[in-house]
């Protein structure tokens, strides 16, 4: 049969055991929510960025495209006139043939080259865009593991040599007042 003093040393470590498990279990949890909630906002906050320079890039490259294109186009018009009138007073229909023709394919030359250079450009702002949004997301979430990785150890290390000072602590003082 067990003694007095070791019934009740035994009842003490089984409390301290079970606290030290639920105090435990309580910190994992913790930790592991706080970890989840930071990644979900950085993951949210890096792709509002990214979402916000890919439509400011191509709301200016727009921009950019309809006034090259409004310009071209004008200043073909009134090459066009200016032709066709000089062509008319001098009477002659073969020169006006020609330099609408000329004009013309001019002009669909430079449209074309245009919407090359946006659509270049937009591809490869969405492109870096993307590998920077990545880039970022995978610094992040190895920071954030790192820093879980180090608390949960610390707080795990903590505990034990708490829980470990605590039992002997209470084992001594048990002995003593049996005594």
């Amino acid at each position: 049969m067990l003694s007095g003093t070791t019934k009740k040393v035994v009842v003490i470590e089984v409390v301290v055991v079970v606290v030290v498990v639920v105090v435990v279990v309580v910190v994992v949890v913790v930790v592991v929510v706080v970890v989840v909630v930071v990644l979900v906002v950085v993951v949210v906050v890096v792709v509002v960025v990214e979402v916000v320079v890919v439509v400011v890039v191509v709301v200016v490259v727009v921009v950019v495209v309809v006034v090259v294109v409004v310009v071209v186009v004008v200043v073909v018009v009134v090459v066009v006139v200016v032709v066709v009138v000089v062509v008319v007073v001098v009477v002659v229909v073969v020169v006006v043939v020609v330099v609408v023709v000329v004009v013309v394919v001019v002009v669909v030359v430079v449209v074309v080259v245009v919407v090359v250079v946006v659509v270049v450009v937009v591809v490869v702002v969405v492109v870096v865009a993307v590998v920077v949004e990545v880039v970022v997301v995978v610094v992040v979430v190895v920071v954030v593991v790192v820093v879980v990785v180090v608390v949960v150890v610390v707080v795990v290390v903590v505990v034990v040599v708490v829980v470990i000072v605590v039992v002997e602590v209470v084992v001594v003082v048990v002995i003593v007042a049996e005594q």
